[in-house]
């Protein structure tokens, strides 16, 4: 029997296989807790992470509307770093509920992916 994480990390590694971010179109990498979510803009050349958003300290709302948020400001921080484009890795995640908001909203703050 696998459980969820290992087939979330099974699924991680078939994605990363084909991704890759570099300092030009940075991958935008999306972690979920069961409290919290993260994203950060990772350049997978040099190993460094460009910029980081998260949804600690925000506390108002459902757990997709704080998700939405931090897809606003992960791309405000893209913006303003001259970051436009990105690859998105949903980290063996499915591409629905928190993860599908946090990235229709960094598409609405410019980011194309």
């Amino acid at each position: 029997m696998i459980s969820k994480i290992e087939r979330r990390i099974k699924i991680k590694t078939r994605i990363r296989g084909k991704i890759s971010g570099t300092a030009s179109r940075p991958r935008l990498s999306v972690f979920r807790s069961n409290k919290q979510i993260y994203a950060q803009l990772v350049d997978d050349l040099s190993g460094k992470t460009l910029a980081a958003a998260s949804s600690k300290g925000i506390a108002e709302g459902t757990k997709s509307e704080i998700a939405a948020k931090v897809g606003k400001a992960i791309a405000e921080k893209a913006i303003a770093a001259g970051i436009s484009e990105v690859v998105f890795d949903r980290n063996g995640y499915l591409f629905h509920g928190r993860v599908k908001s946090l990235a229709d909203a960094a598409r609405e703050g410019g980011l194309k992916f």
